[in-house]
Parts: structure tokens; sequence; C-alpha cells
């Protein structure tokens, strides 16, 4: 990419300096870089709707895999010979097809704010490009980066738990949790059922901290790298 990069580079020094070669104008050359940030800008929102798109085929894989899993089990209620050696071995793997799908998920999540983020410095370059362009593309009438978020309006809990990757966690904790339970239930026959329920539920708040601190460190080192926040 930088190969490329210098190769232009080089190619506009050399057009400057031969004199037996056109160079663009003024008016141009600004029409040219116009033209090249308009197809950058659909580029990048295309690419944002490639992460959405990925976002919920991820997101209704994992709830297809985990519903077939349940209704596995619900077949198998009424033999309990078979059903916990079914449950040990389908929800460890379900479980670990959620930690892949959110872990995948917050990192779409990241893509598609870093293609925003180039949306908005050329919203910046918009803006330049006449008296009234400053109005028309100004931050207030512009999204995030550039305006604030109204996710962030109910505070930053909530805007956290309330993404696609919150709510898939969310439901895969609650996978770990019964495996917990069940766990606990197996290796001590004198534990009661309801502090084997307690235990799993204790799993499911501890794994979704986990995770909301986990997704918190990510998007803070994105918005540490952020060239909008320099």
């Amino acid at each position: 990419m930088h190969g490329a990069e210098d190769w232009f580079h080089q190619a506009a020094m050399d057009r400057a300096n031969s004199p037996g070669m056109n160079v663009m104008d003024d008016n141009n050359q600004s029409a040219a870089i116009v033209t090249a940030l308009t197809t950058e800008h659909f580029v990048l929102q295309t690419a944002t709707s490639t992460t959405y798109t990925e976002a919920a085929a991820r997101s209704s894989l994992y709830v297809m895999a985990l519903s077939s899993a349940l209704v596995a089990t619900g077949f198998m209620a009424n033999s309990p010979d078979v059903l916990f050696p079914f449950l040990a071995t389908v929800l460890p793997a379900v479980f670990l097809l959620g930690l892949f799908t959110v872990a995948r998920l917050v990192e779409t999540g990241l893509e598609s704010m870093h293609y925003l983020d180039v949306i908005a410095r050329i919203r910046g370059v918009y803006r330049t490009l006449g008296p009234g362009a400053a109005d028309l593309f100004s931050q207030a009438n512009g999204r995030w980066p550039e305006a604030k978020t109204p996710a962030l309006r109910l505070g930053a809990l909530l805007a956290f738990m309330g993404t696609t990757a919150s709510m898939i966690a969310v439901i895969n904790n609650v996978v770990g949790g019964a495996f917990i339970a069940l766990l606990v239930h197996a290796l001590g026959d004198k534990i009661s059922k309801l502090a084997c329920a307690s235990t799993g539920l204790v799993g499911t708040v501890a794994l979704t901290w986990m995770f909301y601190s986990y997704q918190r460190w990510r998007f803070a080192e994105f918005d540490n790298a952020s060239p909008i926040n320099e």
C-alpha cells in the first residue's frame, strides 16, 4: 500500500517538474479531489453497511445454533441418563461459539466506527467548498463522531449494554451460567438446587461484567487511537 502511495507521489512530482507535461490548474485539481472524496465517501458508506450485515448474520447464526440445541434438549428431557451427557457436550460448544461471535461483533462495531471517523474527516473537507457548505455540512447536522450520539443520553452503561455484541453476550452468559449450575449439581449431590441456581446466576453476572469490561477497553483503545480526537 505504501509502495503505491510513493509511486503516485513520485509521478506527481515528475509531472510538476516536467515542462513538457500538462499540469492541471487549480480548478481542475479541486474538482478531481472532490470527485475522489465523493467516491471514497460512497465506498465508506458501503463498508459500514457491510459491518451491519456481518453483525446480523453472525448474531442469527448463533441464535439458530442455540435454538437448535434447546429444541434437542427438549426431546431428551425425559431421559436423564442421556440429557446430562448431551448438555455437557453441547453447552460448552454453544458457549464457545458465543465467545467467538461476541468477539467479532465488538470488532465489527469498531470497524464501523472507524469508517464513520473517516467520513467525518471527509465532511470536514466538504465544509470548505463554499460559503453555504459550512452550514450544510456543519458538525451540528452531522453524526458521530462530529455530533454526540443519542445512545449516550441515558449514560455509557446503557449505551454499551445496548450494542449487538452485548445482546449476544448476555444470552451466551446465561448459557455459561446454566452450564456452571449443572456442573455444580453434578459434582455435589448434597448441594441444593437453589444453591446450584444461585451459583449459575453469579457466574452469569460475572461473565457479563467481564464482557462489559472487555468491550469498554476495546472502545477506549479505539478512542485513544482515533485521528478525530487528535
